[in-house]
């Protein structure tokens, strides 16, 4: 028969094992008044998302002002492609993506390897047409993310 401080143990892991993944899951996170799910994070926490999403932004803009060009630049549109890459990803702190739902952090990552993905597509000269569809299938996610979320800080 096992100790009870063995038993003890164990169920105490399954707990903790339990506790993390739901909040791995589910993050820090309410029903909002609208409908959404907020995310609860710090001022400066929000501010660094909010800021990132800018950049992402300010990315697609710089892709799509050169298929507007008669000549577009590939490299500038490579390198604003880039500008949204996973690398913006790289020094997220972890405190902050354990506040994010998975689902949250599934669709940003995404973005991230899809601006990637979009910048070798312009290297490998794609067409304007296929470019735009790249980009509306990447805009497509960030409209369904923003449906769904919104960044309560406190």
């Amino acid at each position: 028969m096992k100790s009870p401080w063995c038993m003890a143990g164990i169920v105490l892991w399954v707990l903790t094992v339990t506790g993390l993944s739901w909040f791995f899951i589910n993050g820090w996170t309410t029903k909002g008044s609208d409908g959404r799910t907020e995310i609860l994070v710090a001022p400066a926490e929000r501010d660094q998302i909010l800021a990132e999403m800018r950049q992402l932004l300010k990315a697609v803009d710089g892709v799509i002002r050169e298929l507007g060009e008669s000549e577009p630049d590939l490299k500038r549109m490579e390198s604003a492609a880039k500008a949204g890459g996973m690398h913006m990803a790289e020094d997220v702190e972890p405190a902050l993506m354990v506040k994010l739902p998975l689902s949250f952090k599934q669709m940003g990552m995404s973005i991230h390897k899809d601006m990637d993905a979009l910048a070798d597509a312009v290297v490998q000269r794609e067409t304007s047409q296929q470019l735009l569809k790249r980009l509306g299938s990447m805009t497509a996610r960030c409209t369904v993310c923003h449906d769904m979320y919104r960044f309560k800080a406190g």
